[in-house]
């Protein structure tokens, strides 16, 4: 295993569905003034490839997610769900105990 769930049955719709790249993005909106904070997931499945953009909106304390390519026309709560999905698990830190002695 990779590090990443069993996403067949996370992504409804999708067969084998894989995040090929996270990466960290300054978004900017035609009604903003400000560069926001965002990242974008480029994912390939059977069915294609496309990219989910999340949007963090500090004034309602939550997120945007807009999707391209394979993405395109979804629904946010679908795009949501696929990104939470296809985000890379933590590893379990396990506490350091120091060296005595």
């Amino acid at each position: 295993m990779n590090g990443q769930p069993d996403t067949g049955a996370l992504v409804p719709g999708l067969t084998d569905p894989r995040r090929v790249a996270l990466e960290r993005h300054p978004i900017r909106t035609r009604e903003g003034r400000s560069i926001l904070s965002g990242w974008r997931m480029t994912i390939a499945a059977r069915e294609g490839e496309g990219t989910i953009t999340r949007v963090d909106l500090p004034s309602v304390d939550g997120a945007l997610h807009r999707g391209e390519g394979l993405f395109l026309g979804w629904p946010e709560e679908r795009l949501a769900a696929a990104y939470a999905a296809l985000l890379p698990m933590e590893e379990p830190t396990s506490p350091t105990l120091p060296q005595l002695g």
